[in-house]
């Protein structure tokens, strides 16, 4: 099949990648020039594990291009995937500038019939709006071209977006009519092929299905949050808790990991325009609410151990920061908690040392007028000089550390770890204080 991708960001090229990868031909499309002649060249902007050599090998086989000609673009494909941004407005609301401009410009394009897919991560009613808009412009052209819009929501992790692509729990589709359900079905078939996992629905359930499954697992990350806050005060161990809950089989053990705070690009700004939708509509959701205002708090909470040790004298101190990734296995580092922490650490006059495999490019171009960070080639590196090392993104390469080198190396001899990577006894054994979340 014929696909057109509008959008080369994350989503967006996963999305043509994945597409390209089972034999389809895709085009993404994208504003940015520049971007798209490094794509051309093979330079992928993202970091995406085993992104990078798909994307040349379904380039060099012809099967994905990329373009910044929308009329090219509209014209070669059926199915029309709006992949671009929505970031949050000042009020939390998302931002729908990006998904309609596009909309516009496949109406003022297309010339025969064309399936629109919403992918981007929308509020309830944009596929209203991205209809009411491609017929606006198709009757400024005095053209009567059917076409239909469906909403088709990504679920995609980062750090394992491939595999979620090609090996879905679910593939959510938002139709109206039944004969756009059987062309996206068919679009869908390769990746539907050992057991069903296409789910069809009304357009407007699929848009709040995205957002309630990004609520949920927000929500399941606060409250383990919440109930770490509360066995410090208790003298209990949330590790031990974790697994006593995790074992019931309602419950589980995803996303009941406490920690520093939850981050990226998905989760903070979902979880806002889902509650600032309730807002609009004169609903309080005081949940989300809730979570919101846990995981803001939480990502304060490593700050606040590293300042209660110190007795709030972090003038002149070198902190070692291990992970600036807002989670493992990605570059991404908006609303990372590192940010939080790294800047609270400044204000309060300490140095930090960050070390990160894959995020500094992205700290840098972030903090590059900031005299007190330092970005660091390896964990040794940051631990250079430094009093004390706080630990915010788990990396498999943190996992097992030399902890009586750790102990040479830092002055002060103590550790804040913000993912409870460790058994504290074991490291209190090799003469280290040691804060986690939750841990006693």
């Amino acid at each position: 099949m014929k696909i057109t991708v509008f959008g080369s960001g994350y989503v967006g090229l996963v999305t043509g990648a994945c597409m390209a990868d089972v034999g389809n031909h895709v085009i993404c499309m994208d504003i940015d020039e520049n971007k798209v002649a490094k794509l051309q060249q093979g330079i992928i902007p993202i970091f995406e594990p085993g992104l990078d050599a798909m994307v040349k090998e379904n380039q060099a086989s012809g099967r994905l291009k990329f373009t910044s000609d929308a009329k090219e673009a509209v014209a070669h494909g059926v199915f029309q995937f709006i992949a671009v941004g929505t970031p949050p407005d000042e009020d939390g609301s998302a931002d729908l500038r990006y998904v309609l401009a596009v909309a516009e410009s496949i109406a003022e394009h297309m010339n025969e019939y064309r399936v629109v897919v919403d992918k981007s991560t929308v509020p309830v009613g944009t596929a209203d709006k991205v209809k009411a808009r491609i017929e606006d412009v198709l009757a400024k052209r005095g053209e009567k071209i059917e076409f239909d819009v469906v909403s088709n929501p990504e679920f995609l992790k980062e750090g394992a977006a491939l595999n979620d692509f090609m090996r879905p729990d679910r593939i959510i589709i938002g139709v109206d009519n039944p004969r756009t359900a059987e062309l996206l079905k068919a679009l869908y078939a390769p990746f539907n092929r050992s057991r069903e996992r296409i789910i069809t629905m009304d357009v407007r359930s699929a848009e709040l299905t995205k957002y309630a499954a990004n609520a949920m697992l927000a929500t399941k990350i606060s409250f383990m949050n919440e109930l770490a806050n509360l066995a410090e005060y208790l003298g209990a161990d949330i590790e031990q808790v974790r697994q006593g809950i995790g074992s019931d089989s309602r419950i589980g053990y995803s996303f009941i990991y406490p920690g520093c705070g939850y981050g990226g690009s998905c989760f903070p700004k979902d979880v806002k325009a889902l509650e600032r939708t309730a807002k609009e509509l004169g609903y309080h959701a005081e949940l989300l609410n809730a979570v919101e205002n846990v995981n803001s708090r939480q990502k304060n909470r490593l700050f606040e151990k590293i300042s209660r040790h110190y007795q709030g004298e972090l003038e002149g101190k070198v902190i070692a920061l291990w992970g600036l990734a807002f989670k493992p296995d990605t570059d991404d580092m908006r609303e990372a908690p590192s940010r939080v922490v790294i800047e609270n650490l400044c204000r309060a006059g300490a140095t930090v040392q960050a070390y990160d495999p894959e995020a500094l490019v992205e700290a840098k171009r972030i903090y590059d007028d900031n005299p007190h960070l330092r970005l660091c080639t390896s964990p040794q590196n940051a631990l250079e000089n430094a009093d004390a090392l706080a630990i915010v993104t788990e990396w498999k390469e943190f996992r097992s550390p030399d902890f009586d080198a750790l102990g040479r190396a830092l002055r002060d001899k103590v550790i804040f770890d913000g993912r409870n990577m460790y058994e504290p006894e074991f490291v209190r054994r090799s003469g280290l204080a040691y804060y986690a979340i939750g841990r006693p």
